[in-house]
């Protein structure tokens, strides 16, 4: 079994704790940054989940090695399953970017009865029949990292990927005053979180004179994303600015600029560790947009509030605001490796366990 699935024993002050207000029903707070939208936004009636502990608890993963991020997702719902004694078993299921996959996955965690099932989807329509199935059969299904096009799921915390997108859109269009030419390096083909990041960029080049002149996918991998640079470099040098969809294939990209010796141009970034790590020591121009692995654990969170019967809204959106340098260098930490994700709720056992240098 692997590090990822092992179940993790801590105890630290939870995100997640459960505030009340004297006349009001529970408040739930899944994770720091997250908001309930107004508009089009039902409530899930309290008790309709409500079940005595213990609980099982699936997770059906889009990847789980898609990259360093999403491992650290799975160590952080396993920690949060781990820290509540009230699961006794926590079943996380790897689809490896397969459909299909995601669909047995789904259907086996339906099969063992669990009492609520976690999903990332592959796809925005990967996973909508199998969620409308586990609904059926009175489990409740809580949705992140990627909005689907069924809305069966009982709720969803999903980190806004327009406005994710759309941060480092904007950064990129005040640094250039609204003219030049970029790079555009996105995510993993078909992934909603792709699509919807990279919706964000284009809105935020509405009415500006910026054009993408090259557009690859990196997968949000770190060895993919240097090849598409060294490619993008060889074939022209000359690029204003380059929005890249997450940390990894940024420092991949920053990594080939000062390989070839050349100046880095205004680059996208995001809270990953070995990325501050480029940041503070080159110095070059960039804004991190904010995407916790937490929310692995804030799927924990919103999984046991809906069993314990609190009253959930359908749809929690995280927005946080993009990070400057200045932030960067409170997290950055030079004993831990490159692919430890911020903000994080490992404890500091764990983050050394995990993400020690070697």
């Amino acid at each position: 079994m692997s590090t990822v699935m092992r179940k993790i024993g801590i105890s630290i002050l939870l995100a997640g704790t459960m505030l009340a207000t004297p006349g009001l029903a529970l408040e739930v707070k899944l994770l720091d940054g997250v908001t309930t939208p107004s508009e089009n936004n039902p409530t899930v009636e309290a008790g309709k989940y409500k079940k005595d502990a213990p609980w099982v608890i699936g997770m059906s993963s889009f990847g789980v090695n898609a990259n360093t991020w999403t491992v650290q997702v799975a160590h952080e719902a396993e920690a949060a399953a781990a820290r509540d004694k009230r699961i006794t078993k926590f079943v996380l299921l790897d689809a490896g970017f397969d459909q299909k996959k995601q669909v047995a996955d789904i259907e086996d965690l339906i099969a063992q009865k669990v009492d609520a099932i976690i999903i990332q989807p592959v796809t925005s329509t990967s996973a909508d029949a199998s969620i409308e199935k586990a609904v059926a059969a009175g489990i409740p299904v809580v949705l992140h990292t990627g909005r689907i096009e069924s809305d069966a799921f009982t709720t969803e915390i999903q980190g806004g990927a327009e406005h994710f997108g759309k941060v480092m859109g904007d950064f990129l269009v005040k640094e250039l005053n609204g003219k030049g030419n970029i790079w555009v390096l996105r995510g993993l083909a078909g992934h909603p979180e792709d699509t919807n990041r990279y919706n964000g960029l284009v809105e935020s080049l509405k009415g500006t004179d910026i054009k993408i002149a090259a557009e690859e996918n990196g997968d949000w991998q770190y060895d993919k994303a240097k090849k598409v640079c060294e490619t993008l470099y060889l074939n022209d040098p000359n690029v204003d600015g380059i929005w890249s969809s997450g940390a990894d294939m940024t420092r991949a990209c920053v990594d080939v600029f000062k390989q070839f010796g050349a100046a880095i141009p205004p680059i996208s970034g995001e809270g990953n560790n070995g990325f501050f790590g480029q940041w503070i020591k080159d110095n070059f121009k960039s804004v991190s947009s904010e995407y916790s692995p937490a929310q692995g654990a804030a799927g924990i969170r919103a999984a046991v509030a809906l069993l314990e019967g609190k009253e959930l809204k359908k749809h929690y959106a995280y927005n946080p605001p993009g990070w400057d340098l200045e932030k960067a260098k409170t997290y950055y930490r030079e004993d831990l490796s490159a692919n430890v994700w911020w903000p994080s709720e490992l404890s500091e056992d764990q983050l050394k366990e995990f993400y020690s240098k070697q």
